[in-house]
């Protein structure tokens, strides 16, 4: 009898840990303004501001971004050309397939395999695996990648950055909509 409570027990503790580790779904902000249409909002060219944290917070690295986007149909290239605060310089071009329904796939040349997203709302989320250089070394990190569009001109942007399950930290980044 008491060995059967601690299996309960135990069950309902795995229960509560892992509700407490589940993302919201892009659908929770269907009903958010202003709409974001990914196509509309990466039209042109952006600017950024951002940074990343390690997982106790601590800021590691900031950086800025401009990017140049352009779409033919379906099909959208976002330009990117990122300076970093050490002075290194980085360019990451992707290259969007609109999946209709507000799906999109996503590839880059340090993306592993594709990107999937979907947009709902004010929101876009996609997750994909990053290499990204570290210490001269590639690491390969699992990117759970939300934006969120604040008005006309602005939307933020969080990435969180695990392996294996373990949060390693976090990109934060702020975009403004030149012309807009």
């Amino acid at each position: 009898m008491r060995r059967r409570q601690l299996m309960l027990g135990a069950t309902g503790v795995l229960a509560a840990a892992l509700a407490g580790c589940s993302t919201p779904a892009v659908t929770d902000y269907a009903s958010e303004r202003p709409l974001l249409d990914l196509r509309e909002y990466f039209n042109g060219r952006l600017d950024a501001h951002g940074l990343f944290t390690d997982r106790s917070g601590k800021v590691v690295k900031r950086f800025t971004v401009v990017m140049d986007c352009r779409w033919d149909g379906p099909n959208g290239v976002l330009d990117e050309a990122f300076t970093y605060s050490d002075g290194t310089t980085q360019r990451r071009i992707w290259r969007l397939t609109d999946l209709g329904d507000g799906r999109f796939d996503g590839r880059a040349d340090d993306v592993v395999g594709e990107a999937r997203g979907q947009q709902s709302g004010n929101a876009f989320s996609w997750r994909y695996v990053l290499s990204l250089p570290v210490d001269g070394k590639t690491v390969e990190v699992d990117m759970d990648d939300w934006m969120y569009r604040m008005d006309h001109r602005v939307m933020l942007n969080r990435a969180a950055m695990s392996k294996w399950g373990v949060h390693l930290g976090d990109a934060t980044l702020s975009f403004f909509k030149r012309g807009a």
